[in-house]
């Protein structure tokens, strides 16, 4: 069968409904506050809902998005994006609580189709062209994510946290039609069972040092991420910022800035080696908390902190993905559930920490929280960057 070519408008239609989907794991977050004063609950309860949309996607990533290499991956997200609407109405129309708990981690499971997309463009994309491609896709995911809290803060705030979810769902039909007349198909890559399918995946995650340092490396930034920016809405509804779900959204236009500057990352990857970048990315992710921490009580710091937190997180999870998706096999969907698993099961870890934090030490508890993943995502890339590139050996099996 002749390869399907990448074209600009595939490119650009996978990058879009990237961010569009992407969104819905993050919603929730400026409307914490919304939903704890709705349903006469504590900050610390409602906060579950985060961490159970992010073990939610992480469950997805496990467990469908293997299936992008057994599957007709068309058929397989168009089935996943009406589970998606569903989870979302879910969550817009439940009365208990414990309804949302159930929705949320649904609503994580379902909306796993960014990281279908991502190993499609690496894998119809030329070698020199790799790095560029994937930035691309992830560009409209990171910016999903991005404005998805400014939106919703927004939205929240005017009409109420109910009126998000079901905005969201009236998305999803747009993007169910959108991949349905303009997505190609790909075949699938993989013939076994699905059992056989889960089992190389753990052979991939045991054997291949790239994706383990890559898998480590994109958790700990994730979690540190995860930690500010799930505690963001009750820091700011104190004293001195006394600030609503549409400020605390805003946040997320700011973010946005680091995150476009670092889709650029992947060009300059012909003037520095994957090492290289890597270091400089999480250096920044690093030093976003000096300005989190001294600055976390003024707009300026919070400002700047959350631009370089955004800046080194994304530009780091580009190279990331760019490192372990140049190893020699069409496992590409398999290689990113590794990864991708990891992130979110980082970023719920990071959530969770950064609530425990809040509750116990404040501010001050959720900064301690976030530099401790960030240093430990530093120090294994000084530590094990250079040995495990030298002895990455690949067996596919």
């Amino acid at each position: 069968m002749q390869k399907t070519r990448l074209t600009p408008a595939i490119l650009w239609l996978m990058a879009v409904l990237s961010g569009l989907v992407v969104a819905n794991n993050y919603y929730n977050q400026p409307l914490l506050g919304l939903i704890a004063t709705d349903f006469q609950v504590s900050e610390s309860s409602v906060s579950k809902i985060a961490v159970l949309t992010q073990i939610g996607y992480a469950c997805g990533l496990l467990f469908i998005v293997p299936l992008g290499d057994k599957l007709w991956r068309k058929k397989l997200i168009l089935v996943d994006l009406g589970l998606v609407i569903l989870a979302l109405l879910f969550m817009a129309f439940t009365r208990q609580l414990m309804g949302l708990f159930v929705a949320s981690f649904f609503i994580g499971v379902t909306s796993v189709i960014p990281q279908l997309f991502v190993p499609m463009a690496a894998e119809l994309s030329s070698p020199e062209k790799k790095s560029v491609n994937i930035g691309m896709v992830m560009s409209g995911l990171l910016i999903g994510i991005l404005l998805s809290r400014f939106f919703s803060g927004v939205v929240g705030e005017l009409w109420g946290w109910r009126t998000m979810f079901e905005i969201a769902a009236g998305m999803m039909i747009l993007a169910w039609l959108l991949v349905y007349r303009y997505l190609p198909e790909l075949p699938p890559n993989f013939e076994g069972s699905y059992g056989s399918l889960m089992q190389s995946v753990w052979q991939l995650a045991k054997t291949q040092p790239v994706l383990q340092l890559a898998s480590f490396r994109g958790a700990m930034g994730f979690g540190a991420m995860s930690a500010v920016f799930t505690t963001l809405v009750f820091h700011m509804e104190g004293d001195p910022f006394n600030a609503g779900s549409s400020v605390v959204g805003g946040f997320g236009l700011i973010g946005a800035v680091g995150a476009l500057a670092a889709v650029f990352v992947g060009r300059l990857a012909q003037r520095f080696t994957r090492y290289q970048l890597i270091y400089y990315s999480l250096f920044i992710l690093l030093l976003s908390w000096l300005f989190i921490f001294f600055g976390g009580y003024t707009y300026w710091g919070l400002i700047m902190g959350i631009i370089l937190i955004d800046l080194g997180l994304q530009s780091s999870h580009i190279m990331n993905q760019s490192d372990f998706f140049a190893l020699p096999t069409n496992a590409t969907n398999r290689l990113n559930t590794v990864y991708m698993v990891s992130y979110f099961i980082g970023g719920s870890l990071g959530t969770y920490l950064g609530a425990v934090g809040w509750q116990y030490a404040g501010w001050t508890g959720v900064c301690l929280v976030g530099a401790t993943f960030s240093v430990l995502a530093f120090g294994a890339h000084i530590l094990l960057g250079r040995g495990r590139l030298k002895k990455q050996i690949f067996n596919e099996k």
